[in-house]
This record gives C-alpha cells, sequence and structure tokens, in this order.
C-alpha cells in the first residue's frame, strides 16, 4: 500500500479542475505527486493478469505489487477518510480514469468485482441518474461498452470518442469524450492556432457541455501554448505529462 503520509487540509494545494495526469503511473509517485500539485483527474493503465489488476503502460512491465488498488484506491480512501469526504478539502470529485489494455469483458469483470469493494467513496451511475461521490471512475482504452450500457447500477462510467458526440449515448452512461488530438487538428502548438481551429475547438466544447459531458484531448500540444488554448475554448481535462509546469500555468491563469 502506497498510503503514506497525509499533509493536514491546511497544507494541501487548491485543486485545479482542469489538470489531468496523463499515464499518473510512470512518475515517482503515483497519484501522490499529481494530488500534491492539485490535479484534480489522474489516469492509470490497467492490465488483468492471473486475476489481478496491474497497472503498467505494457504488459511486459507489470509487476505483481503494483495493483489498482495499492497505488490509488487504498490511498484515495485514505485522502477521504482524513479530508472530510473529499480528497481535495472541500474540493470537487476526483477522476480515476482507467484505461485498459486487456481484454474488454474479462477486465471489467473483475473491476466491477473490485469496485464495488470501494463504493462508499466512488460516484454511483444509474440509468438516469449520477451520484457524484469523492471519486469518479471512467473507462477508457478497451471498453465493455454492452455490458455497462445493460447495467442499472454502476461503479464506472464510460470514455467515449468524438464520434460519439453525434450518438444517443446517455451522459449518465457516457459523461466524459476524449479524443487524440491530431483525429481533428493539425496544429502541433507551433506559431499561432488556425483561427478554424480554434472556431473548431470551441464548437466540439460547445457540443460536449451541451450533452451533459466533459472533453478531453490526447497527444496534444503539451505546452504553455497548447494549455493557453484548451483552457480558453473550456476543454474539461488538460491533458499533460508535465505535473510541475501545467500547474504553474493554471496558477497563473484567470
Amino acid at each position: 500500500m502506497l498510503v503514506g503520509f497525509i499533509p493536514s487540509p491546511a497544507q494541501q494545494p487548491v485543486p485545479l479542475i482542469h489538470a489531468h495526469a496523463h499515464n499518473d503511473y510512470l512518475h515517482a509517485r503515483p497519484l501522490l505527486d499529481a494530488l500534491e500539485h492539485g490535479f484534480c483527474s489522474v489516469e492509470a493503465d490497467v492490465w488483468l493478469v492471473n486475476g489481478r489488476l496491474l497497472v503498467a503502460h505494457d504488459r511486459d512491465k507489470v509487476k505483481p505489487e503494483r495493483t489498482l488498488e495499492a497505488l490509488y484506491l487504498d490511498s484515495l480512501r485514505e485522502r477521504v477518510k482524513q479530508n472530510g469526504g473529499r480528497v481535495h478539502p472541500g474540493g470537487p470529485a476526483i477522476t480515476l480514469l482507467i484505461d485498459v489494455k486487456s481484454d474488454a469483458e474479462t477486465t471489467y469483470a473483475a473491476l466491477r468485482d473490485v469496485l464495488r469493494q470501494y463504493a462508499d467513496f466512488l460516484t454511483v451511475f444509474r440509468t438516469n441518474a449520477t451520484e457524484t461521490k469523492a471519486v469518479t471512475v471512467i473507462l477508457s482504452g478497451n471498453r465493455a461498452l454492452n455490458t455497462l450500457a445493460r447495467e442499472e447500477v454502476r461503479f464506472a462510467a464510460l470514455d467515449g470518442r468524438l464520434s460519439d458526440l453525434d450518438g444517443t449515448s446517455s451522459p449518465h452512461l457516457m459523461p466524459l469524450i476524449s479524443d487524440r488530438w491530431s483525429t481533428a487538428f493539425r496544429w502541433r502548438g507551433v506559431g499561432p492556432m488556425p483561427e478554424d481551429e480554434r472556431r473548431k475547438l470551441k464548437s466540439l466544447v460547445t457540443q460536449a457541455h451541451a450533452q451533459g459531458r466533459r472533453i478531453r484531448f490526447w497527444a496534444v500540444p503539451d505546452s504553455p501554448l497548447g494549455w493557453r488554448e484548451l483552457l480558453a475554448a473550456g476543454v474539461d481535462l488538460i491533458n499533460t505529462d508535465n505535473l510541475d509546469g501545467l500547474e504553474k500555468f493554471l496558477r497563473k491563469s484567470p
């Protein structure tokens, strides 16, 4: 268990609602580094190996002690207990984005059993309602789409794609839309962003928000120039591998 020392509420940073730690488990202290920078969203790649949910980018890099529970869920539970029912004292719900790398159905079956053990602080999704708690779990990658859609009560929801903005899925099933930046945009963070692409980005954000969904992009220009465009357009979660850089940028931004 990597729970470790938890700072007092007065020592913890003001939460940054737009900050998303991409491949968070690659940092020296998974989850803990992100929380100490004030991040409100973290991403973990997960493989089902011998019945256990192991966190790693590649199958050959898994280690038996690096379970989803040890790196994330146990630490989050301790934070929630200490901080009066929230991960950040008085803060918003934290997003735990689980990128499923192994088979969708078998991994979700194992994950569902694990998440039930943490039901006390996990957001509950129902067919037509969402009960937000301290931590909201969203599944990306290999997603058991039809299985989750059939479940009347869930402790996880689905990460959609831009094409899903034209679909009919409920925001209680698919509350987040994520896609690769290059799927929709040519701009790579060098020079000014073309005005037509800036308008397109704003349009996608507006469409997602009108449907009651948040929106995120991965493989974005991971620099102040890119972050500035994402923030200005209203993108909800800004992907980064640079925790310190994005924190400093957001704390200086209006």
